[in-house]
C-alpha cells in the first residue's frame, strides 16, 4: 500500500464515526430520493399498472396539457401561492425575531424554559394539533368564544369561514414550528465574536443599535440560505396540516395542490397525472431556487448565497 493509500486509511479510522454518519444519510437520499425518480417518466405516460411503467403507452404533454386547461388549476394555484406568501410574510421571519430576543435575554434558566416551552408543540402531530385548533376555535366550547364574551363580541365559528382559513393555517403553522425553527437562528447567534458587542456597548451602541447592527448582519448568511431553501417548496403545502383543517366550507379558499393530489391521485388512481403535477412543482421550485440564489449573490456581492 503506497502512501497515499495510507493517509486515506488513518484518515478513514480518525474520522470513522462521521464518516458512518455520512453513509446513513447518503443511502437515505440515495434510496429514497434519488432512486425514486425514475418514475418520474410515468408524467409522460398513460401508466397502467398491469403493464408497469415501461410497459404503458407514451402519451407525450398531455396530462400537463389537461393540467393547464383543467378549471381547477387557477383556483389551486392562487390557493397555494397565497398560502406560501402568506408563509413567507409572517411565518418565515418569525423565529428569526424570536432568536434575537432570546439572545438579549440575560437570565439563562428564563432563557432555556421559553426556549424548552417554544420546541414542544413541534413534537406534537398536526392530527392532535388540529383537533386542539378545532376545539379552542368553537363558537360553544372555545376558549376564543369565551374571550370574545368578556369584551361584548359574538363568538364567531372560525373553522366554518373560508375567509378565516388561510390565517389559521398560517397562525397554528407560526405556533407549531415558531421554537423549533429558532434553533439555528439561535445557533448563528450564539457564534457572534463577544468581543465585538463589548466594542460597540464601550462606543455607547444600546441594544437596539447592537441587534441592527451586530446581530442582524452576522446571521445573514444564514437568513439568505433558509429563505432560499424555503423557495423551493414555494408550490408545496403542509398536507397533513391542510387536510386535517380542511372542511367542505373552506374549500374554496383551503383547497390547494397537495390536497388535489391526494384527491386526484390516490383516491381517482391518476398516477400520471399526479406525476405531471408533482413533476410541474418540481421545476418551479428549481426556478425559484436558482433565482433567489442569484439576486441573493448580487445583493450581498457575492458574499451569500448556497453556491
Amino acid at each position: 500500500m503506497g502512501f497515499l493509500g495510507e493517509c486515506k486509511m488513518k484518515t478513514i479510522r480518525k474520522h470513522g464515526e462521521l464518516l458512518a454518519l455520512f453513509l446513513f444519510a447518503f443511502a437515505f437520499f440515495i434510496v429514497f430520493k434519488y432512486g425514486p425518480l425514475y418514475g418520474v417518466v410515468i408524467a409522460f405516460k398513460d401508466f397502467k399498472v398491469v403493464d408497469g411503467i415501461w410497459g404503458s403507452p407514451w402519451v407525450g404533454f398531455q396530462h400537463f396539457q389537461e393540467l393547464f386547461q383543467s378549471s381547477d388549476f387557477y383556483r389551486l394555484l392562487k390557493n397555494t401561492l397565497l398560502l406560501n406568501f402568506y408563509q413567507l410574510l409572517f411565518a418565515f421571519p418569525a423565529p428569526i425575531i424570536l432568536a434575537i430576543l432570546l439572545n438579549e435575554v440575560r437570565s439563562r434558566y428564563f432563557q432555556r424554559f421559553i426556549q424548552t416551552t417554544m420546541y414542544l408543540p413541534h413534537f406534537v402531530s398536526w392530527v392532535i394539533m388540529s383537533g386542539l385548533l378545532i376545539y379552542f376555535l368553537s363558537p360553544t366550547t372555545g376558549i376564543m368564544a369565551d374571550i370574545m364574551g368578556w369584551f361584548g363580541k359574538e363568538p364567531i365559528f372560525f373553522m366554518g369561514k373560508k375567509e378565516y382559513f388561510r390565517s389559521i393555517v398560517v397562525g397554528s403553522s407560526i405556533l407549531k414550528d415558531l421554537g423549533w425553527g429558532s434553533i439555528i437562528y439561535f445557533a448563528a447567534l450564539s457564534g457572534i465574536n463577544p468581543e465585538i458587542q463589548e466594542s460597540a456597548i464601550i462606543d455607547g451602541a444600546n441594544r437596539w443599535q447592537r441587534i441592527i447592527r451586530i446581530n442582524v448582519p452576522s446571521i445573514m448568511p444564514t437568513i439568505s440560505i433558509m429563505f432560499i431553501l424555503s423557495l423551493g417548496g414555494f408550490l408545496s403545502a403542509n398536507f397533513e396540516q391542510i387536510i386535517n383543517l380542511l372542511n367542505p366550507v373552506t374549500f374554496e379558499t383551503g383547497d390547494v395542490i397537495d390536497t388535489y393530489v391526494y384527491r386526484v391521485g390516490l383516491q381517482q388512481f391518476q398516477y400520471s397525472y399526479t406525476a405531471a403535477i408533482g413533476l410541474f412543482k418540481s421545476l418551479v421550485g428549481l426556478v425559484l431556487i436558482l433565482g433567489a440564489n442569484l439576486t441573493v449573490k448580487k445583493l450581498s456581492k457575492g458574499e451569500n448565497g448556497l453556491w
